[in-house]
């Protein structure tokens, strides 16, 4: 989950870390209170996930609560890259002297944590390490022996920060450590870590993500989910503890185990080809040892989605048993009925593995002309695209 850079300000302040002080808004109205009570000059920042907002127009100076005022308004609705301004962020300014840039980030490549560092801040570090590669340290870090001030003083002095600010970087660099693992994150970076003209270190910006694998242990991050961009159906799937992904598609994708819902997508796409180009709606895995209601409540969420033309269910029993995946799709049939939602969207299944023979039989019994089931997963899908070509 990536955070807004309001909310990464506000968790660096909780982890002891030097920032400026600010407030989020949402209206100019809010934008005004904020200006009032910090005072004096500040700046309004778009709260967007993307960078590139300072060319944009997104990042103002303002005198004042007034000029704050007209600033917010100018900025929130504000396109940037295709992303809408819903919030600004305003914080007091500073007399910034220097720029570095700091970060620590999961190294997946080489299954380790890394440490980059440089003392070229304020620009995007992929440009600087091109252009001077001298510039920026990458430092592996040991998940177990982590950032202690002993390291973290090796990597200010390979990164060549200025002694007068050497002390404060040890400082920020171990602090930075604590919160990123402390908050699970797989990313916290800082561009720039500024000194001002009195020599104080702050922490100007803030780019965190954190791992949602690791949610269990945090419920206080669920208040950091901007529930506007959520999909509601992938919040519908989640509720019920399904790993489903919206996708831009026609055909809705249901099977058991992620490595053949991977395959299925393929499958559907290559067949979606000949058929008016439909391709996958979506994700979305019941898992090794699907009951039939985990079956139907993944049948509800693919149904719901407007955009779904038709449905391919791809079972490869072992675990889960294809009788009660079956099971689970007369179920979900009916319990749509009941609710009063009219069901129209054809489901082609295919069944193989463990009890495929019994789940066959239930669908035949169960005699739902929705239900089309064709036995290789090669002919599903082609059958599936057509259907969903066809908008029946």
């Amino acid at each position: 989950m990536d955070l807004y850079e309001y909310q990464g300000r506000d968790l660096f302040e909780r982890h002891g870390l030097p920032v400026l002080a600010g407030g989020v808004a949402t209206t100019p109205q809010e934008a005004r209170a904020i200006a009032e009570r910090l005072g004096g000059r500040v700046v309004v920042k778009a709260q967007v996930k993307v960078g590139g907002r300072g060319k944009a127009g997104g990042v103002k100076l303002a005198e004042g609560a007034d000029e704050t005022v007209a600033r917010a308004t100018d900025i929130l609705g504000m396109d940037i890259k295709g992303h809408t301004v819903h919030k600004v962020m305003i914080t007091v300014t500073a007399d910034v002297a220097e720029e570095y840039y700091f970060s620590y980030l999961l190294d997946r490549a080489n299954r380790t944590f890394l440490c980059i560092a440089s003392v070229a801040g304020g620009m995007d570090i992929e440009q600087v390490a091109a252009d001077t590669p001298d510039k920026v340290v990458k430092a592996p870090i040991d998940a177990v022996e982590g950032v202690d001030e002993a390291k973290a003083r090796e990597i200010v002095d390979q990164a060549g920060f200025p002694a007068e600010v050497a002390d404060q970087v040890v400082a920020v660099a171990v602090g930075l450590w604590k919160a990123f693992v402390a908050e699970d994150a797989t990313l916290v970076e800082v561009n720039p870590l500024a000194t001002t003209g009195d020599g104080t270190l702050l922490l100007l910006d803030a780019k965190i993500t954190l791992d949602e694998n690791a949610g269990f242990r945090h419920p206080d991050h669920e208040a950091l989910v901007d529930q506007a961009a959520v999909d509601p159906l992938e919040q519908a799937a989640k509720e019920k503890d399904l790993n489903y992904v919206k996708l831009d598609g026609e055909v809705g994708i249901i099977g058991n185990g992620a490595g053949l819902v991977m395959s299925t997508l393929d499958v559907v796409a290559y067949a979606g080809e000949r058929h008016g180009n439909v391709k996958p709606a979506n994700f979305l895995d019941i898992g090794g040892g699907a009951s039939a209601a985990v079956m139907a409540n993944g049948l509800e969420i693919v149904l719901s989605d407007p955009s779904v033309r038709s449905v391919f269910v791809n079972v490869f029993g072992g675990i889960t048993a294809c009788d009660e995946v079956a099971n689970g799709i007369i179920q979900a049939l009916a319990l749509l009925e009941e609710r009063g939602e009219k069901v129209t969207k054809p489901l082609v299944v295919r069944l193989d593995g463990n009890n495929a023979e019994a789940g066959r039989a239930i669908l035949d019994g169960a005699g739902n002309p929705l239900v089309q089931r064709v036995d290789t997963m090669d002919g599903a899908a082609e059958r599936a695209a057509e259907l969903a070509a066809a908008g029946v």
